[in-house]
């Protein structure tokens, strides 16, 4: 590794010190050496500077600190001051617009953070909340600098400290491309999205060798905490992808959905697609019978912009849809119930992966559209015991608190408590709207009549014939199309075809909309 005093040195005139400045900068822009460099990339991995490239726009790198080196003795660290100290910070744009960024260099010290470390992401997180910018985390580190004990620690507890002052102020957003365990793992479960690359980047606080000590099983680091695993199990990750290259090409996609800071509104573009364009589509997509399932997916491609959205949480709690997508060129989130995953039911998953879509819109300025298509909650031991109730909640809350535009429409089913829940009038939604096809009660018309006429349908020579009479007899005094809408609790019931006219046009009404939440230092909500 090359030192300071192996820089060309000795002159003493301006010329000189500038071709010794052009040095130092060019030994710390290389990294440690070439063989460090081929270890990464035989990894399958990019370096930090080549993850940051593809990141930001071509030349707007701008780096903070690319001199700073570790003051720590002891462990042979003293003989190792490597420039950079194994993170790479600054800011640049994305798509023209400011974001801060810092990169973990697996080269140096294994990415591992110690205190100059964390001083410079310090540093570069302060920078990005008062500049009101988004914050990318590219991690690929081996967590704590164990040679530099308790420091190293503090350094995190300093991170997390600002995610947290950041969290709903600028939009946080954590890329892993390589190891992140034990309490660095906090870190981006503070941040609001989390990408993961398959097969080179894991997250898990206690590691296979540490499992297999605890409790016997055997288990790789991908099937304990890979992408996949995080994509579809535990809903840590909210997009996982094959390759960087496509992964950091999303990120910049999803910033371009995105505010700077919660004082803004998201970036509006131009619409070639008309406002008023017809979706006769929609007549076809969604049978009246609602026992018959459909791709709530093609719902969503055939109302938005041009048929194109970005699912978050994609493959975790598939029964219900969280995407942000454009209407006229206007950024909206959507979350719609999917009747092809468990019958479009909330349960617990679904019910926490809504709540933090709509808490992540709420705080960045995205109106909310909810498409109804559900049955209810899930039924069953293990959801009762897992706490449905609580987790239920959630949703409730978060929708109770939002205060953006706020449109619901009831596409078919809305039953019982689950349609409160879903963004109901009662709750607060701006406007709802409902379809030909709704049916809005407080369950099923067979579950209805089984209750309200158990005793007649008991009492029947043919009690089959009187089930079926009693349910033709609920479902026209109080589940018919208009039957809410006659008391007012939903706006209107539109064709299908003009729905996408209809949610342009009512945002557009709703964009003035100003509502205060009462003075509190801040909410209590349900755990």
């Amino acid at each position: 590794m090359t030192t300071v005093e192996e820089v060309p040195a000795g002159a003493t005139d301006a010329r000189g010190r500038v071709a010794e400045l052009h040095a130092i900068r060019e030994q710390a822009y290389r990294g440690p050496s070439e063989r460090a460099t081929e270890a990464q990339r035989a990894k399958g991995k990019l370096t930090a500077r080549e993850r940051i490239e593809l990141l930001l726009d071509e030349g707007s790198f701008n780096e903070v600190e690319p001199l700073r080196r570790h003051r720590a003795t002891g462990f042979g660290l003293e003989a190792k001051k490597p420039y950079t100290d194994g993170v790479v910070t600054g800011w640049g744009t994305v798509h023209g617009r400011t974001v801060f960024v810092y990169a973990h260099d697996f080269r140096i010290f294994g990415g591992a953070l110690g205190e100059a470390h964390a001083t410079k992401i310090h540093k570069i997180m302060d920078m990005a909340i008062q500049a009101g910018a988004p914050l990318v985390s590219l991690n690929d580190g081996a967590g704590a600098r164990i040679q530099e004990g308790v420091s190293a620690l503090a350094g995190y507890g300093g991170i997390f400290q600002r995610n947290t002052k950041a969290s709903g102020v600028i939009p946080q957003i954590s890329v892993m491309l390589g190891p992140c365990a034990g309490g660095a793992a906090y870190s981006p479960a503070l941040t609001d999205f989390v990408f993961m690359v398959r097969d080179t980047s894991q997250m898990f606080i206690t590691g296979p060798d540490v499992v297999r000590a605890v409790t016997g099983e055997e288990i790789t680091q991908n099937g304990l905490g890979g992408a996949d695993v995080h994509a579809e199990t535990s809903g840590v990750a909210h997009f996982a992808y094959d390759d960087e290259a496509t992964c950091l090409e999303e990120v910049r996609y999803l910033l371009s959905l995105l505010p700077a800071n919660n004082r803004e509104n998201p970036p509006v573009v131009e619409c070639e697609d008309p406002a008023d364009r017809s979706g006769d589509a929609l007549l076809d997509l969604v049978p009246a019978d609602g026992n018959r399932p459909y791709d709530m997916h093609k719902v969503i491609e055939e109302i938005v912009d041009d048929g194109e959205y970005l699912e978050v949480h994609e493959r975790w709690a598939t029964n219900i849809i969280c995407a942000l997508a454009r209407l006229d060129g206007r950024v909206v989130g959507i979350i719609a119930n999917q009747p092809q995953s468990l019958a479009g039911v909330l349960d617990i998953e679904a019910s926490e992966k809504a709540a933090r879509f709509v808490q992540m819109c709420d705080a960045f300025n995205i109106p909310i559209v909810t498409l109804l298509d559900v049955p209810g909650f899930l039924p069953g031991v293990d959801q009762e015991h897992g706490g449905i109730i609580r987790h239920g909640a959630k949703l409730l809350y978060a929708y109770c608190n939002a205060t953006v535009p706020r449109i619901s429409i009831v596409l078919r089913k809305a039953y019982g408590g689950a349609y409160i829940v879903m963004d109901s009038q009662s709750i607060g939604a701006d406007l709802t709207y409902a379809w030909p096809t709704n049916e809005i009660a407080v369950m099923g018309a067979e579950g209805a009549a089984g209750v309200i006429f158990r005793r007649q349908i008991a009492d029947a020579e043919d009690p089959e014939a009187m089930r079926a009479r009693m349910v033709k007899e609920y479902k026209s005094e109080l589940m018919h199309p208009y039957y809410a809408a006659e008391r007012g609790l939903v706006d209107d019931v539109i064709d299908p075809a003009e729905t996408r006219h209809t949610l342009i046009r009512s945002l557009e009404m709703l964009r003035t909309k100003h509502a205060d939440l009462p003075a509190r230092k801040h909410g209590n909500p349900p755990q």
